[in-house]
């Protein structure tokens, strides 16, 4: 069987799925870090409170937007 003939669909969709759960796990698991350090970082050192919560939203924001990015990605190597 030629390469040429292999349709290659189903398996990009399924390798594309695989890549969006991984994406949503490394997500989750990366804010649950930054929130966690967050809250550790606030324990020990309450007055920065404020410098704390405002880095700890940055982070999480970053860590979501490349989530979203691999998302994207994922999607379009499923309607390619």
């Amino acid at each position: 069987m030629a390469l040429e003939t292999l349709d290659l669909g189903p398996i990009r969709s399924g390798l594309a799925a695989i890549g969006a759960g991984l994406a949503a796990i490394g997500a989750g698991v990366g804010i649950g870090l930054v929130a966690g350090s967050a809250l550790e970082g606030i324990a020990r050192q309450p007055e920065a409170l404020s410098t704390i919560r405002g880095i700890m939203f940055i982070m999480a924001g970053l860590i979501e937007g490349v989530a979203l990015f691999v998302l994207v990605i994922c999607i379009i190597l499923v309607f390619k």
